[in-house]
């Protein structure tokens, strides 16, 4: 964190913390864990976040506390877990973008759309970033932030288990258990769980799973999302489910939504691949394994629109991979 960013955040007394919008684990223990130091820190503070937060981080402590649409006088507007400024959505109004603008990211896709910009891509999740900004400020961590930043980094690590989960990864983890955090019921909420509803969606779902070359992918409707009484977007892992398939390098799931306009993109790749540039080229971002974007158009024109990107992309980096 360098001097600029420190001073930004000393000097500042009205904080909004925004993520991004259908939000994941180091997403909300991001905003969550930020907001509690900041009011370790004395300042004002308000979380926001799109979309509302998922049942099942609802134990996440002073989930309570993010608002959809914030309310009042800010001084300074934080992003967190964002690749670029639309994935703050509507909670990011028009007049905050008058503001400086302090963007802490991970993704390798982040435009550094920051007034200040605090992205480290050898991260393996926003919250690691938060810890490290934390710990700079030489502020206390008490079983509330521990709680939440531990959350992110479990969920972005899909349990330390992705190739992004280093020895410092490990040393901050344990350094949150000891300050508070239940690794053994953040692993249980965020990775075994999830509704009966979810369970029912994918019965529907994976029916439909097609293999194209080592692409797996399947499709989510919204009347399959009716039909099972899930109201969100969220697939709740499905698109992780289907990469463990032995034939496929990459997975998609699309996602139909708003009335069947705009489809949900989620890719998934096993190491060696990147799916982040068709994530990237079409507007979205994430991580070289792991990335996103929503695309406006119905569900069989965008299929076959990415899926012909993809086989483009990765019929690329099979030929780079044969040259080197």
């Amino acid at each position: 964190m360098d001097t600029a960013i420190r001073d930004i955040l000393q000097r500042s007394q009205r904080i909004l913390a925004i993520c991004h919008v259908n939000p994941d684990g180091d997403a909300l223990g991001s905003l969550l864990g930020f907001g509690w130091a900041l009011k370790e820190m004395g300042k004002e503070t308000a979380l926001a976040c799109a979309d509302p937060v998922p049942p099942f981080y609802q134990y996440l402590p002073g989930h309570e506390e993010i608002v959809q649409q914030p309310v009042g006088e800010f001084d300074l507007v934080v992003s967190l877990d964002c690749s670029d400024a639309q994935r703050m959505g509507d909670s990011y109004r028009d007049e905050y973008r008058r503001l400086p603008l302090l963007n802490v990211d991970h993704h390798v896709t982040n435009l550094r759309f920051g007034t200040f910009n605090l992205v480290d891509l050898e991260a393996a999740s926003t919250a690691e970033i938060i810890f490290l900004m934390l710990d700079e400020l030489a502020l206390p961590l008490d079983p509330p932030i521990a709680q939440c930043l531990l959350t992110g980094i479990v969920t972005d690590t899909r349990g330390f288990r992705t190739a992004s989960c280093t020895p410092r990864v490990l040393s901050i983890a344990n350094r949150l258990m000891a300050a508070g955090a239940s690794l053994p019921e953040i692993v249980s909420r965020t990775l075994d769980r999830r509704p009966l509803a979810a369970i029912r969606l994918w019965a529907q779902a994976l029916p439909g799973a097609q293999l194209r070359g080592r692409v797996l992918w399947t499709e989510v409707t919204e009347a399959m999302r009716a039909a099972t009484g899930l109201a969100t977007v969220d697939d709740s892992g499905l698109v992780n489910f289907l990469l463990t398939a032995e034939e496929a390098d990459v997975a998609v799931v699309f996602s139909e939504k708003n009335g069947g306009q705009e489809v949900e993109v989620g890719f998934r790749a096993r190491p060696g691949w990147d799916v982040a540039q068709v994530a990237l080229a079409l507007g979205g971002g994430g991580h070289m394994l792991a990335s996103g974007v929503t695309v406006r158009g119905t569900l069989p024109e965008v299929r076959e629109r990415v899926l012909a990107l993809l086989d483009e992309s990765l019929a690329a980096q099979e030929r780079a991979h044969r040259i080197t």
